[in-house]
């Protein structure tokens, strides 16, 4: 069980996903990033970037190779999610084609990597209805990978807390799929959760409590499903924006998401020994475009031109403090 501090984590990009598409804004800048990733690790031992590469199919590696190229110059392949989305009519073996290549040319860049991303939500990976099947087989290919290049990098997927939008059996299903071969391949489950974002506003003290009950509810469905408790888990995306829900009207001010920032990290903190979490990576780090008043544009500790927003020093105090 992890009995020491926290890896911590963030996603470095501007680029954030909507209910209707993709948030933009003004673009990347790696300088302005390297400089506050720095600033945010302080006397940490690690911070982790945790960036995403998406396989749509063929026509698509070029592109994504494109932008891992960007990412391994600027020093962001830290974590690295690896999602599925390529057309059902394409074979797997394309899919596991594709991870081989990413762990051949970027391997040794590489701390951990998830394979798919938020496989039991509906509209993510998990609508593709190969996903158990991906997620399955790409461990194993990583997996295979690593032990053949002898490289430290360690393996997992992710998850979302179940409720209304996630696939139905999907824990027993994955199971039925991979069994004790899949558990006995990978070293995390990621799990990745939102609190106080899209529903009615939360008082604090009901933030901290629902964080404890996802994260005992997920460690309980990992444990009855045969993932053992040594197995640790990973918060691999929380975060709480600023700016206005769009749903309910409600304004989010910069002051509140510093408050509610170091009541999650805090809650998680308290919990790392008993659930064994060992990192928490926040998304993310700058806004996609500040200039937008809706939450889905907002959801960075800077916003787009790089100035600070109050719990960016809040994460960087509880990153020296609550480290490993």
């Amino acid at each position: 069980m992890n009995s020491t501090g926290l890896t911590f984590g963030i996603y470095p990009l501007s680029l954030a996903g909507t209910p209707i598409g993709l948030a933009t804004g003004p673009d990347d800048n790696y300088k302005k990033i390297s400089s506050a990733l720095k600033e945010l690790k302080g006397n940490a031992n690690q911070l982790l970037p945790r960036m995403y590469a998406v396989y749509m199919g063929p026509e698509t590696e070029e592109k994504v190779f494109n932008a891992l190229n960007r990412y391994k110059k600027a020093g962001l392949l830290g974590d690295l999610t690896i999602g599925c989305l390529m057309d059902p009519s394409l074979s797997l073996d394309y899919w596991l084609n594709f991870v081989r290549k990413v762990i051949k040319e970027y391997g040794i860049f590489i701390d951990s990597i998830q394979i798919t991303n938020e496989p039991n939500l509906s509209f993510m990976d998990g609508s593709k209805p190969y996903v158990l099947e991906a997620l399955v087989q790409g461990v194993l290919t990583v997996k295979e990978e690593i032990e053949k290049s002898n490289l430290p990098i360690k393996i997992g997927f992710g998850s979302v807390p179940e409720g209304e939008k996630t696939i139905p059996h999907f824990w027993e299903n994955l199971m039925k799929i991979g069994g004790d071969e899949l558990i006995h391949s990978i070293d995390y489950v990621g799990h990745n959760f939102y609190v106080d974002v899209f529903e009615e506003p939360l008082k604090i003290e009901e933030v901290a409590v629902s964080v404890e009950n996802i994260l005992r509810k997920f460690r309980e469905t990992l444990n009855s499903n045969g993932f053992p408790s040594t197995l640790p888990i990973h918060i691999t995306e929380n975060g709480w924006p600023t700016g206005k829900n769009p749903f309910i009207q409600i304004e989010r001010s910069y002051e509140q998401q510093s408050i509610v920032l170091e009541k999650i990290i805090r809650t998680v903190y308290s919990l790392r020994q008993e659930l064994n979490i060992t990192h928490y990576e926040f998304f993310g780090l700058r806004d996609a475009d500040s200039s937008k008043d809706d939450l889905f544009h907002q959801f960075g500790i800077m916003k787009d031109d790089y100035t600070i927003k109050p719990s960016y020093l809040t994460f960087q105090k509880l990153i020296n403090e609550l480290s490993e």
